[in-house]
């Protein structure tokens, strides 16, 4: 049986994937291509692609498993640049979604969740046109 297949970016940040969904057009690229330079600055301890534009997600003991589709493993697209590549990592599980472009996202959420492939994982929904990248470093912050 194939895995799933669904319209995502997904960023290695640390021990778990930031998977990034949104419309066509919403900036998963984008965030994709900041987490990682913010790794490389030093605002986060490590950052690598997985996957961008499609990813497969499979649950997998009770977590969620993304890898890359195959054609596209290790590129990533810049707008206004191109298709470059990148070092990627072959699976990563999955800790947080991050919904780019969310119109039900509020300014003081509840606890968010969602669940994909029957496994839940935290959800960080992005108001249509907000800056995502603050939004998950904070989330991403120890407490």
């Amino acid at each position: 049986m194939s895995q799933p297949t669904i319209h995502a970016s997904a960023i290695l940040v640390g021990a778990r994937a930031l998977l990034i969904r949104g419309p066509s057009g919403s900036g998963k690229s984008r965030l994709a291509l900041a987490l990682l330079q913010a790794a490389s600055s030093g605002a986060l301890r490590f950052a690598r692609l997985v996957g961008d534009d499609r990813v497969h997600v499979q649950a997998h003991h009770g977590r969620l498993l993304v890898s890359p589709a195959p054609t596209l493993e290790g590129l990533l697209e810049i707008r206004g640049i191109g298709i470059r590549a990148y070092p990627f990592e072959p699976v990563a599980v999955a800790g947080l979604v991050v919904d780019l472009g969310a119109p039900g996202a509020q300014r003081m959420p509840d606890t968010q969740t969602v669940e994909i492939e029957g496994v839940t994982l935290a959800r960080l929904p992005v108001a249509p046109g907000a800056d995502a990248l603050p939004l998950v470093l904070a989330a991403l912050a120890p407490i």
